[in-house]
């Protein structure tokens, strides 16, 4: 996947200047959103939509008032989709929940519209390459034992979508991605962890070279919907109020806090209880020189409070593997999108 050299120790990834002049792209296909990279340098662009929609009943009056007020939407037979960021905002007017193309951070078999709503929130967000043939790396989930053979499926059919917007595409594992982004001064050793909506995702991997992956099925989405059926809300609003008011700090006379906080520290610890299973169950764990480093990134990290519920809780685990330091993504939307821009660069 990466090209790279071993000087006085260390990994250097070299960068290939495409002879064409097309620069190479890194997207984020997430259960939540959907996030793109085009620079790993300090003023990088990345740009996220929201992985959702509504539908609306089709008249010639809606879809004109939509296209009046710059409204992102595609009309499909009798519906007019409303895929994106503005799917939030209609859902506030309607009270109605979002529609997800993504269930547990691959194509949503029940969803008719999934991978239509994809590929327009993607081409929105892409847009036309400049010529056929651009690189662009996406992120997939890690195998679990959940997923089976709908991993297979869900790569393919994010592949062939984005070879028919003219890329050229190939995947990389959600949990590499984060090595690939944040662990350059570890010469892309360590264990990288993203807890998004659908699931979270690990991955050990030694001078850039995976050597363990695994995900589990329960993360934001998760959360989300267990503290609405204790609460009796509506699991968009719990969303929303997780993403903008919560903080994993112990329970208090709030009921939609305490829901939180219980299935918050639920996947953690079931999270926790996976790397510790998968770490020891392997055959042969490869032979370290030092301590590695862990970094957390992902929507479901982003809360007050919870890189220091983690810490505590990571402590009562005995891992096989020693840790140097655990530590935050400096910036954990775009983790994911920036290792696999990194991936896409060296590729």
């Amino acid at each position: 996947m990466a090209e790279a050299e071993t000087e006085k120790g260390n990994v250097v990834m070299k960068k290939t200047e495409p002879a064409d002049g097309l620069q190479p792209v890194g997207l984020d296909i997430g259960t939540s959103r959907i996030v793109v990279a085009r620079s790993m340098d300090k003023d990088r662009q990345c740009e996220a939509h929201l992985n959702a929609f509504i539908t609306l009943p089709y008249s010639r009056l809606t879809e004109q008032l939509l296209a009046g007020d710059n409204v992102f939407h595609e009309v499909h037979g009798d519906e007019i989709v409303v895929p994106g960021n503005d799917a939030e905002k209609f859902a506030e007017v309607f009270h109605v929940e979002t529609r997800r193309p993504m269930l547990d951070g691959m194509l949503n078999p029940r969803e008719p519209h999934s991978l239509a709503v994809i590929r327009s929130i993607v081409s929105r967000l892409l847009g036309k390459p400049p010529a056929e043939g651009q690189n662009v790396f996406f992120s997939v989930p890690a195998p679990s034992v959940e997923n089976g053979g709908s991993l297979a499926y869900h790569e393919r059919s994010c592949r062939e979508m984005l070879g028919e917007l003219g890329y050229q595409a190939k995947s990389i594992s959600e949990g590499l991605a984060v090595v690939f982004a944040e662990m350059e001064s570890s010469n892309y050793t360590g264990i990288g962890i993203s807890c998004g909506s659908g699931m979270c995702n690990v991955c050990l991997a030694v001078l850039s070279v995976p050597v363990i992956s695994f995900s589990i099925p329960r993360a934001g989405d998760f959360i989300d919907m267990r503290a609405a059926e204790a609460t009796g809300e509506v699991s968009h609003r719990i969303r929303v109020k997780k993403e903008r008011s919560f903080s994993l700090n112990g329970f208090t006379h709030d009921l939609v806090q305490n829901a939180l906080t219980v299935y918050y520290e639920e996947v953690v610890h079931t999270l926790l209880g996976a790397l510790r299973d998968n770490l020891s169950a392997a055959r042969r764990l490869p032979r370290l020189d030092g301590p590695i480093p862990m970094v957390l990134s992902g929507g479901t990290v982003m809360p007050r409070g919870f890189f220091e519920f983690f810490r505590k809780a990571l402590s009562g685990y005995e891992l096989p593997v020693r840790l140097s330091d655990v530590r935050m993504s400096a910036d954990p939307l775009s983790s994911t999108a920036r290792g696999a821009l990194m991936a896409a660069s060296v590729s």
